[in-house]
């Protein structure tokens, strides 16, 4: 329980050792010691090992890929481009707001223990248990669509290494699908069983292969496009063609503005790692910060090096299309296409992508875990 840190007050066990000079050099452990807080988890991840756990989360990679055709279909290039960085500013005060509760409280309960001692005595169980339970069933729901989303890609990617939705390509059903998605979790859940130091190096892989991928994304599609979109189309074109019947412009942008939203979350991993992280009252609210700020910056870059290879947007949306309708899918695979008469090359980079979607799944099992 929450309240049992007066237990330290009392001579209890603190689960910090004095004699240790680790221990006792450690800011975490010494914030934990003065919280009564029973240290149970090993400290070996440094600031890069936390905020890769958090960056490769967000994977921009995953969340853009994956909702990319919530943006163009609702707005629009104008929703993606700006609303971008809309979502990102607010979800940079809620993340500043976490750090500097991280900074106070570093332990590995994170959310559900902060609102605890946030919200006073009397409070505290009903906070705690709520704030507790809306955050586990939110990562059970983000772990799901993870890997679901990468269970779709490896059916779409195999329709089209087959010759496409229009030159006879094999479809996947939607058994295959269910299996892909029960066999992606299950891998998942036996790398979680590995040493943190593995899962620690497994994080920064991801975290590298987030940054280097969108790079590599980003300026191979434009450049091997033969069409291009112009630099207005880009920044002013507002799309209101729906199948949906929704007409409001209003409603339309913060329909759109699900794709920024769901690709900026799970930040709050830095703060679940705390107390496997050296002096985390800093370098947790470290993690936070920069992987929100650099995934702010490196997802409006992959954003707007696929977008400039847009050209037909009923075209993408469309489920006549070579990839059955997933958008991202049919610019990589047209891009190449147009260039060099055949898709491969598009193929291989959506390789690229769902190697990240598969990182980001192993790290929100991971975030769940703890």
């Amino acid at each position: 329980m929450v309240w049992e840190r007066d237990e330290a007050a009392n001579g209890g066990s603190t689960g910090v050792d004095i004699d240790d000079p680790a221990d006792a050099m450690d800011s975490g452990h010494a914030r934990l010691s003065e919280l009564g807080y029973k240290q149970e988890l090993k400290r070996d991840l440094s600031v890069l090992s936390n905020f890769a756990f958090s960056f490769s989360i967000i994977s921009v990679l995953t969340g853009i890929t994956t909702l990319y055709n919530t943006g163009l279909r609702f707005g629009g290039t104008v929703t993606m481009t700006f609303g971008w960085f809309l979502a990102g500013v607010f979800t940079m005060f809620v993340g500043l707001s976490m750090a500097e509760i991280c900074s106070s409280y570093p332990t590995s309960g994170g959310l559900y223990y902060w609102s605890a001692r946030l919200s006073g005595h009397d409070w505290a169980p009903f906070a705690s248990w709520m704030t507790g339970w809306f955050n586990i069933v939110g990562q059970w729901a983000v772990t799901t669509s993870v890997d679901f989303s990468l269970a779709q890609l490896l059916q779409v990617m195999i329709l089209l290494s087959t010759g496409g939705n229009n030159g006879g390509g094999y479809l996947a059903s939607k058994y295959m699908v269910i299996g892909f998605h029960g066999g992606i979790l299950l891998i998942h859940a036996i790398l979680n069983s590995l040493p943190i130091t593995l899962l620690s190096l497994f994080g920064q892989i991801a975290a590298a292969w987030n940054i280097m991928g969108v790079f590599v994304l980003m300026i191979a599609i434009p450049a091997v496009a033969t069409e291009r979109a112009s630099a207005k189309f880009v920044f002013t074109h507002f799309n209101t063609e729906n199948t949906d019947g929704i007409h409001n412009k209003l409603y339309i942008f913060v329909l759109g503005l699900l794709m920024s939203q769901y690709t900026l979350t799970g930040y709050d991993a830095s703060a679940h790692m705390t107390e496997e992280t050296k002096s985390a009252d800093k370098n947790g609210p470290r993690g936070i910060i920069s992987s929100i700020g650099i995934s702010i910056i490196v997802g409006w870059c992959y954003l707007l090096g696929i977008t400039f290879a847009v050209t037909n947007i009923p075209n993408l949306l469309s489920s006549d299309n070579d990839a059955g309708g997933y958008a991202i899918a049919e610019v990589f695979y047209l891009a190449f296409k147009s260039r060099y008469g055949s898709g491969t090359g598009g193929i291989i980079c959506l390789g690229i992508v769902a190697v990240a979607i598969f990182f980001c799944g192993m790290s929100s099992v991971t975030s769940n875990s703890r």
